[in-house]
C-alpha cells in the first residue's frame, strides 16, 4: 500500500506540473492562477500546495525531475564501465520515445517543446529553472564522486563533471527546441558529450 501511495503522488506531481505548463503555454504565465491549475488536474488548490510553492516550481518540476532520474541512471551503471559512457547512456535514457521529452500526458510532442521555450524565456521561471539545475548538478556531482571515489567537498572533478554535462545537455535542449530544420537529441546529446569527452577540441574550419 505504501508503494501504491507513492505512485499515486508522483502521478499527481507530473500531471500537476504539466497542467501548470500546459495552460500556460496556452495563456502566458501570469494569467495562470493556481486555483485554475489545480481545477484542471482535478484536484483541489490545497493538494496543490502539498507538492508545489508556486505554479513557477511546478513546472521548472519537470526539468529538475527528469534530470534527477538521469542520476539514478547513472548511478545504475556498472561499476567498471567508462565514465564518458556511464554518461552518455544514462542521458540518452532520459531521451528516448515514451519519456516526456516524445510524450506528455496529453501525448502532445508540442507541449514539451513550448513549455521549454517558455521556461527559457519567462523571467518569472528563471529562478526556478536555476534552482532545478543546481539542485541536480550536486546530485550528479554526489554520483561521479562516489563512482570515482573522489571527495565531493574537496576535489574539484566531480563538481566540474557535473556542471559541464549539465551545460551540454541543456545546450543540447535549446538546439533541438529552436533548429530549423529539425536535429534530433539522439544526434545532439551524444555530440556534444563526445566532444567534453574528447576535450572540447577546436572544431575545423568550414
Amino acid at each position: 500500500m505504501a508503494g501504491l501511495r507513492e505512485r499515486k503522488k508522483a502521478v499527481t506531481r507530473v500531471v500537476l506540473s504539466w497542467t501548470a505548463i500546459r495552460l500556460t503555454v496556452e495563456r502566458g504565465f501570469d494569467n495562470v492562477l493556481v486555483d485554475e491549475i489545480a481545477e484542471a488536474a482535478g484536484v483541489s488548490a490545497r493538494t496543490f500546495n502539498n507538492y508545489f510553492s508556486s505554479k513557477a516550481e511546478a513546472i521548472a518540476s519537470r526539468h529538475l525531475d527528469r534530470s534527477l532520474r538521469l542520476v539514478d541512471v547513472f548511478r545504475a551503471r556498472p561499476a567498471d564501465e567508462p565514465l564518458w559512457t556511464a554518461i552518455r547512456v544514462a542521458a540518452m535514457s532520459q531521451f528516448v520515445p515514451g519519456t516526456e521529452v516524445e510524450q506528455s500526458p496529453q501525448s502532445e510532442h508540442v507541449d514539451w517543446v513550448s513549455g521549454f521555450k517558455m521556461m527559457l524565456v519567462e523571467p518569472a521561471l528563471q529562478g526556478e529553472m536555476l534552482r532545478a539545475v543546481a539542485v541536480a548538478e550536486a546530485e550528479l556531482a554526489a554520483a561521479v564522486a562516489e563512482r570515482t571515489g573522489a571527495d565531493v567537498k574537496q576535489d574539484l572533478y566531480p563538481s566540474l563533471f557535473a556542471a559541464t554535462v549539465s551545460a551540454a545537455i541543456n545546450t543540447a535542449i535549446r538546439h533541438f527546441v529552436y533548429a530549423d530544420p529539425p536535429v534530433p537529441m539522439e544526434q545532439l546529446l551524444p555530440e556534444a558529450l563526445s566532444r567534453l569527452a574528447a576535450g572540447l577540441p577546436v572544431p575545423a574550419t568550414r
